[in-house]
């Protein structure tokens, strides 16, 4: 028996689907535990691309049992859709994959709100992806959320939607001027919904219960500098994307040991608005981009790009109690000649000891960068770490020494196979 978590380290978008995939092949429960369709997992397999929101992408693995825990928001809509494109693609449901009744359910109130919340803001927009995850994230601490069991029960569901819309579409019409819902609607619609998902609706306490004398393999999404509660606030998303998240979110008993995984690119991206110390000038931006195909999988937006910041990241391997480091993304950094690590923070000539949860802090600061030479060769057919250049494992050790950690898998290319055990 066995439990992981496998943890973003930046600000989302390390490559977290492509390593779930890689280990997955060693359990038999996949979890998903927080966030929603905001999230965007890609895994390539030879010719074949799969992007997923929602599901856990260890469900490519044919005897894999997948879970999406109370912890995370549900879009039906979308959840159906992915899994649509997925079954053309050969994929199987049919009992694997679960939904925790317990799950809260994504309205198109909560999108709209979402994005007239985000505009309202006007030159300090958060950046959201408009999926409706921070409402209804809302609602749930509100305490007049939906949950996917109240899709199944049409009265309850009638009920909840009508209360809830007294609230929105006052707060729609009213403050927003925009257009507002109608009940009858969205009960019809949503009653559809729940019959479609019936038979992949569970409690899954039980499921997890019944696996701890098994391997299960717990799927965060998002990143630790985008959580709640530990990243740069409020530049954020709205769920605990921490190895935390797995005893509340993903109803793990708090007597289980497990391993945390934590997972980083070479270099650092953020998509939307927020403080970003190791961003580069828009030169050698738009050559990360490109090479790195840095292109939001949820929403197609063009991602921030930067140097690696090793001292954020060192904060959120403090965060998670790291235990297992991957590196992704090497081979994106194989023409540059000459690479930036960000070592610290200066605020006023004062340097950090550490991480600041201060927004105004974070906005002000100067990060301390140090300077390596580029490998300037391909290292996507590498197959043994040994066999890496040598200004490439330089700059893997100076990494390992800032985090006084080992890292223990790298990542150069997208496909499955493209990974260096160490």
């Amino acid at each position: 028996m066995s439990v992981k978590v496998i943890v973003g380290l930046q600000w989302g978008d390390e490559g977290k689907g492509k390593i779930v995939d890689v280990y997955s092949s060693d359990v038999d429960l996949v979890v998903r535990y927080q966030g929603g369709t905001n999230a965007g997992h890609t895994v390539i397999i030879g010719n074949d691309k799969f992007i997923f929101h929602s599901i856990p992408s260890g469900i490519l693995r044919k005897k894999l049992t997948c879970l999406i825990s109370r912890g995370a928001v549900v879009d039906p809509e979308a959840l159906l859709k992915e899994k649509d494109v997925l079954s053309e693609k050969g994929v199987v449901f049919k009992n694997r994959l679960f939904i925790s009744k317990y799950a809260h359910v994504v309205f198109p109130y909560h999108k709209v709100l979402d994005e007239l919340m985000d505009r309202k803001r006007k030159n300090n927009e958060i950046g959201t992806t408009k999926r409706g995850i921070g409402p209804c994230y809302a609602d749930k601490y509100y305490r007049c959320g939906i949950r996917v069991e109240d899709l199944l029960k049409p009265k309850i569901l009638r009920d909840k939607i009508s209360f809830n819309l007294e609230i929105k579409n006052n707060m729609i019409k009213q403050v927003y001027k925009e257009k507002a819902f109608n009940a009858k609607d969205l009960c019809s619609q949503y009653e559809e919904y729940g019959k479609k998902l019936k038979q992949h609706i569970s409690d899954c306490r039980d499921i997890v219960n019944r696996f701890l004398n098994k391997n299960i393999l717990f799927e965060g999404a998002q990143g630790t500098l985008l959580g709640i509660d530990y990243g740069t606030y409020p530049f954020v998303t709205s769920s605990n994307p921490t190895a935390a998240g797995i005893f509340i979110a993903g109803s793990l008993p708090l007597n289980v040991d497990y391993e945390s995984i934590g997972v980083f690119k070479a270099y650092t991206t953020r998509v939307g608005n927020g403080p970003f110390p190791s961003e580069c000038e828009e030169k050698e931006a738009e050559l990360l981009r490109n090479i790195g195909k840095e292109y939001g999988a949820s929403t197609g937006r063009p991602r921030r790009c930067g140097w690696l910041d090793a001292f954020a990241t060192r904060y959120s391997c403090r965060i998670n109690g790291i235990d297992t480091l991957v590196l992704t993304k090497l081979d994106v950094l194989d023409s540059f000649e000459k690479i930036k690590l960000c070592v610290g923070y200066k605020y006023k000539d004062v340097l950090l000891e550490y991480f600041p949860a201060s927004e105004t802090i974070l906005s002000e600061i100067e990060p301390v960068y140090e300077e390596y030479p580029g490998w300037n060769c391909s290292t996507k057919d590498v197959k043994d770490y040994d066999n890496l250049p040598q200004e490439a494992k330089n700059y893997i050790a100076r990494i390992e020494e800032f985090f006084g950690k080992k890292i223990d898998m790298i990542s150069i290319g997208s496909e499955r196979s493209e990974v260096i055990k160490r």
